[in-house]
């Protein structure tokens, strides 16, 4: 499907010339919110024909505040990715964050995560590249797509050439963050798939309140603008209720939106693919 190829394990519809989907809330706080979820994006992933990745991190170690919603427990949370595994028949993706973590996580799920603020930690980057799983680096705020290159560097070293890139924008002032497009394919130039965080990108950090704001009502721009310059693949949270949510609800994608978004750039996608 990917010009990079992305053949991820247990993946499905791999040759749909779809972009691949990774999506899910962004943490995992009960067991009825991802299951209700990863139910609902495997239909959408059957029925628009959609490479697809569940994501939920099994705990947020980057909070804004000390008493920040982290999660439920990280066993806990790490059986019911497992278990999504499982009932769905879909790989699943969480974030790490030091390396202890990226053995203990890769018993559970199929991709490994490095957080934006965290890419350039070698030592995690190793860890995780030692698991043999398949490893999405998210490029750090504060970086050039270019200089993605020596991120991907390390993990090849360890012997690891399972690499994916995902965009998240660049900071841009204090409080607000923006995407430049060109690095989709400076980093696709590096030889790896690169995914666009299309919820992420919308994110207002560093508010005076402790909890991050978001854009939502501007998801469909982004997502339509990554699929439009060759993005090979999207990463977007979603939730049934954003307005409950415990983690990053303000740029979450309510999931009863997802289908109208999903087919609008899936109908881009197949314009795309025609030129």
């Amino acid at each position: 499907m990917s010009k990079a190829g992305i053949k991820i394990p247990g993946i499905k519809f791999s040759e749909s010339g779809n972009f691949l989907l990774i999506a899910g809330p962004c943490v995992v706080e009960s067991e009825e919110v991802v299951f209700e979820t990863a139910h609902h994006l495997m239909r959408l992933s059957e029925k628009y024909q959609i490479p697809f990745v569940f994501k939920s991190s099994y705990r947020k170690a980057n909070r804004s505040k000390g008493n920040s919603f982290s999660g439920i427990g990280d066993i806990k949370a790490l059986k019911i990715l497992a278990e999504v595994r499982k009932r769905y028949s879909v790989p699943v993706i969480t974030d790490i964050h030091n390396p202890a973590e990226a053995e203990i996580a890769a018993n559970y799920v199929d991709i490994l995560q490095i957080p934006a603020f965290l890419c350039r930690q070698t030592d995690l980057l190793t860890a995780a590249a030692n698991t043999g799983k398949w490893i999405n680096i998210k490029k750090g705020q504060f970086l050039s797509g270019s200089s993605m290159r020596f991120v991907v560097e390390k993990i090849r070293e360890s012997g690891n050439s399972n690499i994916m890139l995902t965009d998240r924008g660049n900071m841009f002032g204090y409080q607000d963050i923006i995407v430049d497009f060109r690095n989709i394919p400076i980093m696709q130039k590096i030889g790896v798939p690169v995914i666009m965080d299309i919820t992420h990108s919308l994110q207002q950090p560093n508010q005076e309140i402790g909890v991050s704001g978001g854009r939502p009502e501007m998801i469909e721009t982004i997502g339509k603008a990554a699929i439009s310059v060759g993005a090979d693949g999207i990463f977007i949270e979603t939730h049934p209720n954003p307005s409950v949510a415990k983690s990053d609800g303000a740029n979450m994608l309510k999931l009863s939106e997802m289908d109208s978004l999903l087919n609008k750039l899936v109908a881009l996608r197949k314009t795309i693919n025609s030129f």
